[in-house]
């Protein structure tokens, strides 16, 4: 999976559109190729984005479970603490 799609399920406060649509760009932009379209495939691009964004919203708000919400900071913490054991620097 790519690193830089994020979960967004399961959160306090829960995802926002910016989220969403930022894992959606880096999901087409993956599946693509492309980090930038040229201007013959800029629209069929946007509009991959847009079908997956729908797609996430549809899905994050019909998953269910039992777990309490995540926080950020929380993990994030745990990103550093992983990346500090990973590349042998300090977690701050």
């Amino acid at each position: 999976m790519c690193r830089n799609i994020k979960t967004l399920f399961n959160f306090e406060p829960p995802a926002t559109e910016l989220e969403i649509r930022d894992a959606s760009l880096q999901f087409v932009r993956k599946l693509s190729g492309f980090n930038v379209p040229s201007r013959a495939n800029e629209a069929a691009f946007e509009r991959a984005v847009e079908e997956v964004a729908a797609s996430a919203r549809t899905l994050i708000r019909s998953l269910v479970t039992s777990a309490e919400p995540r926080t950020r900071e929380a993990e994030a913490a745990k990103a550093r603490a992983r990346a500090a054991e990973r590349f042998g620097t300090q977690s701050s």
